[in-house]
């Protein structure tokens, strides 16, 4: 089996984000609630996720999830077409998270990754 990615994204509406921000933690969104994990996607991933399940969504937010600093917590499993995803089962601190900004996209229409400050 490959490396896994050490980092991995969390797509975040703003009042999402906001929460993640003022709480210090997010808690997960209502389908990250309902399956009982957070969903996370690598680099690779990101861009079908936002198409499949975020399509015509407006003011979306990334955060760059380090995964080492969830340790055990994170999970790849299997989801879409059998690509092993992180599912992070417990709640994701602020202290996870190595960056964040507005979800956009370049002139290719590829995503702009958040970077640390």
């Amino acid at each position: 089996m490959s490396e896994m990615p050490q980092v991995a994204y969390k797509i975040l509406t703003a009042p999402q984000m906001a929460e993640l921000e003022a709480q210090a933690v997010f808690r997960g969104a209502p389908v990250d609630l309902a399956d009982g994990f957070i969903h996370l996607s690598t680099e690779a991933q990101l861009a079908e996720t936002v198409d499949k399940h975020f399509a015509g969504a407006e003011d979306l937010h990334i955060a760059t999830v380090d995964l080492a600093v969830l340790g055990d917590a994170v999970k790849w499993e299997p989801s879409r077409g059998g690509q092993l995803f992180p599912h992070v089962y417990a709640d994701l601190p602020l202290s996870a998270v190595l960056a964040y900004a507005p979800l956009r996209r370049d002139e290719s229409g590829a995503i702009v990754l958040p970077v640390a400050s």
